[in-house]
């Protein structure tokens, strides 16, 4: 049963290989993206020299050759580099590490939209403490107010920079 688990959790999610390609193809499209927005932009060279599509033209084109350069060079990989190609990218356990820290920030800048960066950096900033960093609700409430608190008063009061304080603006009542 434990040798199951261990196995199921560093099954790879995907190779070396297939990494490789998948970004191969979206380098591709963000060039080709590039070139026709160039285009529209006037990629050409006029009387009063370059038009403004006219260098990210070219930036456009390099990546396009760069995506299937390193496409046809996944496709083609004989010997050490096919192995390498067949290696893990990425297994479940890491994927797990890294989903666990992505999906709160996630969350975290799709609050900040809603209720500020004040509230939401503090509510993240617990909830972090917390789940991630395994400390206490009380230490945790305290440190997430407290460092807020602490840049509202810097940028709010001190530097006078207003920053977003959201759709609902939680904080309204301070007068700020």
């Amino acid at each position: 049963m434990e040798s199951n688990q261990t196995s199921e959790e560093g099954r790879a999610l995907a190779t070396n290989g297939t990494v490789d390609a998948v970004v191969a193809v979206l380098v591709f499209l963000l060039g080709a993206l590039v070139v026709f927005g160039s285009r529209q932009l006037g990629a050409e060279w006029g009387d009063d020299g370059p038009g403004p599509g006219y260098f990210p033209f070219y930036i456009g084109v390099i990546l396009c050759i760069s995506g299937i350069g390193v496409f046809t060079q996944t496709l083609m990989a004989k010997g050490k580099a096919k192995e390498k190609n067949a290696e893990a990218f990425v297994d479940r356990e890491s994927m797990g590490r890294v989903l666990a820290v992505l999906v709160p920030a996630v969350v975290y800048v799709a609050a900040v939209d809603l209720i500020g960066i004040y509230v939401a950096s503090a509510v993240y900033i617990t909830l972090f403490m917390v789940y991630l960093g395994k400390y206490g609700w009380l230490r945790s409430v305290i440190v997430g107010l407290a460092v807020n608190a602490l840049f509202f008063l810097m940028f709010e009061v001190w530097f006078k920079v207003p920053l977003h304080k959201g759709t609902f603006d939680p904080l309204s009542f301070l007068g700020y």
